[in-house]
């Protein structure tokens, strides 16, 4: 079955084509800059040599109707016929309390979908531009809704609800949701598997460190608690995202600044995080070389506060779990920042993590243990997969319909 799957951003869309069920990749691309001008796709041809392909896109649909023909073209596609796409999956960011699981898309699960761009309202809108225009562009393959915020409804009332008065929880739906979800499952499971760990026992941490930052506690499967909120501002300090701040704080901002909310909402996820802490730049590489190479003591301190706050999650969902098993990175920062998984892991002896320096500065984007044979408590890496989780989703919803209407 092949399948694709789509990530519609404001001005984006990522995609993949993917063989399944084993996961062959045959295709993969982005298109950017959608609505504005010097829009282009970016792809790779058929020898792996990266590939731009310029043009007028002026919206999602136009975006789509762009990917597909690529796909089907003559120097760059990989299928003959657009029929040959049996199903698509979409990454969809919120899903509400509505959806537990991925779903199948029909209209009763897009007005559900609708119903939760108040939660979502920049990433939402996009998601469903996506979908509306696969259903006109290949209206006989089943589309699928994969949540970002599915995995994390597992969670117990006492770790999502905020201590606010309970009929705004019922009335507007304010509790904590999660995001980067199908992350957070991807890498928990996949390090049960390297490890050789029961998944349904096993008590894993999972760290998504990169633009957004978010820490899960991961117990027997399922998602038990996690950092982000009602939405991705919570949490982690982020590049530009304040993360978790005394609502005092925003307040007394607010007041003195004499701001409105929309200038308050841009502040928190926009100027703060790394960037408003250096004002150099939210890119943690940028960062590090002004702390380590020009001694820029505020780089340093972004530095600092960054490792420190998740290693204060870390601490917290191993209390939480009672205990924990493996400590996962992931995310571009994750993956390749050896520098702050020392920081974050420096100080945890105490809890039986026994670091290994030499092997985490050896290596970028791998698969790899980073603790010495013996370490009671396992840090590894594992690159995060999203699309393959969207795909596997897709295939297991889609199979079933495909096979009764053949």
């Amino acid at each position: 079955m092949k399948i694709l799957v789509l990530n519609c951003g404001s001005s984006s869309i990522k995609y993949q084509l993917l063989a399944m069920p084993k996961a062959t990749e045959l295709a993969n691309g982005i298109v950017e800059k959608i609505g504005l001008t010097g829009a282009f796709l970016k792809t790779k041809d058929k020898d792996g040599n990266k590939v731009i392909l310029e043009g007028d896109i002026m919206d999602h649909k136009i975006g789509i109707e762009y990917i597909l023909g690529v796909l089907k073209s003559e120097k760059y596609g990989v299928v003959k016929e657009l029929n040959e796409i049996d199903a698509i999956g979409h990454r969809v960011v919120h899903g509400g309390e509505a959806f537990k699981d991925s779903a199948l898309i029909d209209e009763s699960v897009l007005a559900e979908i609708e119903k939760c761009i108040d939660l979502a309202p920049l990433h939402n809108p996009p998601n469903l531009l996506g979908v509306r225009s696969m259903m006109e562009l290949l209206p006989e393959a089943p589309q699928v809704a994969v949540f970002d915020t599915a995995f994390h409804q597992s969670m117990p009332a006492h770790a999502y609800m905020y201590a606010i008065p309970y009929e705004l929880y019922k009335k507007y739906g304010i509790r904590r949701y999660g995001f980067h979800g199908t992350s957070h499952k991807y890498v928990s499971r996949r390090a049960c598997e390297i490890l050789g760990l029961d998944y349904s026992k096993a008590k894993i941490i999972t760290c998504h460190l990169g633009g957004g930052a978010s820490v899960a506690a991961v117990d027997g499967g399922k998602s038990v608690d996690t950092s982000m909120g009602l939405t991705p501002v919570e949490g982690m300090i982020m590049g530009t995202r304040a993360g978790d701040l005394d609502l005092g704080v925003l307040t007394f901002i607010m007041k003195k600044e004499d701001i409105s909310v929309n200038t308050a909402n841009t502040l928190i996820n926009k100027r703060s995080g790394v960037l408003g802490i250096t004002g150099i730049s939210s890119d943690m590489r940028d960062i590090e070389l002004e702390a380590f190479e020009k001694g820029n003591d505020r780089a340093q301190l972004a530095l600092d506060m960054y490792d420190y706050r998740i290693k204060k999650y870390i601490g917290a969902y191993a209390v939480a779990m009672g205990g924990v098993d493996a400590i996962v990175f992931t995310g571009g920062v994750g993956e390749n920042g050896d520098a702050t998984r020392e920081g974050v892991c420096r100080g945890l002896e105490f809890m039986g993590v026994d670091f290994d320096h030499e092997i985490n500065k050896s290596f970028r984007a791998e698969e790899k243990v980073i603790t010495k044979p013996g370490s009671k408590v396992t840090v590894m890496v594992v690159p995060t997969n999203e699309e393959l989780v969207i795909a596997e989703d897709t295939y297991r919803l889609s199979e079933q319909v495909l096979s009764v209407s053949s």
